[in-house]
């Protein structure tokens, strides 16, 4: 029987399977989730840690005999018993098959579609109504494989989770009576019931918030005082979250835009409202009135290697690799399983490409293909209002959008 800990974050429905799993199973399973035994943000960048998990994430698990493995979907099977990996040969690979389906055909929609009513992510109406469309898909399929519960009935029900929370008010969940009955069953048993608690479900489906968003994003430095200034003083200690104080710990890099002159052009002042009003009308009407062709550059970037883009959900992952901090990008996943692509437009200070300007900003850019656009060109006028709304035709790139990420 397994035993050991596992290394999450408090209320990660991830970490949920693997504890679900064990109460099934009878593995002992102390999870640290918190200080002062664990600091998200901290603990992951530790040697201790990156010898036991060289991948720097959670969820992760160190057994009592010292075996170690990531990625929940690991962890929870290495946890779970013989009853939770199907019944039979034939039902093996169903579960297999279903534990695969919800992180490539669920996740990405689910997240889409909660995470700009948690504050999480931007609102992107298209987006948005091709995420239900797609939920409405999945909720019309059947997840059983035995008759008793396996590790797919776990793993579907806790990646539908927050959808069943968030957003699936009755009248979108009236449709689908029999996957209904099925979710309330499985979170009704004794063992889902003592890692979940009582699932409150949506009465109402969550909107997105501006004012939360807004929240949420990082907040902009305030003016500097005076040397000296008895009133200039850092924000104490026990007042910066976990994350803030790994940021203050980190060595100050020298800024590679130092050297340029003043623009007119206020980044931040874009960003804001972008965040908070409407993209088409506000903020890019803000964008192009305002917008110093001498002090800043558009740039648009694709993929150099798109025959490596299998699974969407993995192929989406490759986006973050280049964001940094001087610029205001959206870069997007085009098209289905097996036949992607990646491409975006950037915002950089100054009329440089601002990758190779810093080590910290070279993460996969050599995978792209960059070129400068024209700020006045009508070419650059359609790619900025397609990629920064995600509404448009793409006519260029030939394959219907499926997922983006913003960069602000």
């Amino acid at each position: 029987m397994a035993a050991g800990t596992l290394y999450t974050y408090p209320e990660n429905w991830r970490a949920f399977k693997t504890l679900i799993a064990a109460q099934y199973s009878g593995a002992q399973v102390h999870v640290l989730s918190a200080p002062p035994h664990f600091h998200f943000g901290q603990t992951i960048r530790t040697p201790e840690f990156l010898h036991k998990f060289p991948a720097g994430k959670v969820t992760a698990f160190e057994g009592d005999d010292g075996f170690c493995v990531f990625e929940s979907n690991a962890i929870a099977y290495y946890v779970s018993n013989e009853e939770l990996w199907g019944s039979s040969p034939e039902a093996a690979p169903q579960v297999v098959q279903w534990v695969s389906f919800a992180d490539s055909d669920i996740v990405p929609p689910a997240n889409t579609w909660v995470f700009p009513t948690l504050g999480i992510m931007h609102h992107n109406k298209r987006a948005t109504e091709n995420a239900k469309e797609e939920v409405r898909r999945i909720l019309g399929l059947t997840f059983l494989v035995d008759e008793r519960v396996t590790l797919a009935d776990i793993t579907v029900v806790c990646t539908l989770l927050w959808l069943y929370k968030q957003v699936l008010e009755p009248s979108f969940c009236q449709a689908f009576p029999n996957t209904n009955r099925w979710f309330l069953t499985c979170i009704n048993q004794p063992q889902f019931r003592a890692i979940l608690g009582e699932v409150k479900l949506c009465e109402k489906m969550a909107q997105f918030d501006a004012k939360k968003f807004a929240e949420s994003q990082p907040k902009k430095d305030t003016p500097r005082k005076e040397k000296g200034s008895r009133e200039e003083k850092q924000k104490p200690q026990e007042e910066m979250d976990e994350c803030e104080q790994a940021l203050a710990a980190e060595p100050k890099a020298k800024d590679p835009f130092a050297h340029l002159p003043k623009s007119t052009f206020v980044l931040d002042e874009f960003k804001l409202k972008y965040s908070n009003e409407d993209m088409l009308s506000v903020a890019l009407s803000y964008l192009w009135e305002h917008f110093d062709k001498d002090g800043w550059s558009l740039w648009y970037a694709e993929y150099r290697f798109p025959e490596e883009l299998t699974q969407t959900f993995m192929s989406c992952s490759l986006i973050t690799g280049m964001f940094q901090k001087n610029a205001f990008a959206s870069v997007i996943l085009f098209g289905t399983n097996n036949s992607s692509s990646i491409s975006g437009v950037w915002v950089f200070r100054g009329q440089a490409l601002a990758f190779p300007l810093s080590p910290d900003w070279q993460v996969d850019h050599e995978s792209y293909t960059c070129r400068k656009l024209d700020p006045g060109s009508e070419e650059t006028q359609t790619l900025v209002r397609e990629y920064f709304s995600w509404e448009g035709a793409f006519q260029h790139v030939g394959k219907a959008f499926n997922q983006g990420k913003i960069f602000k």
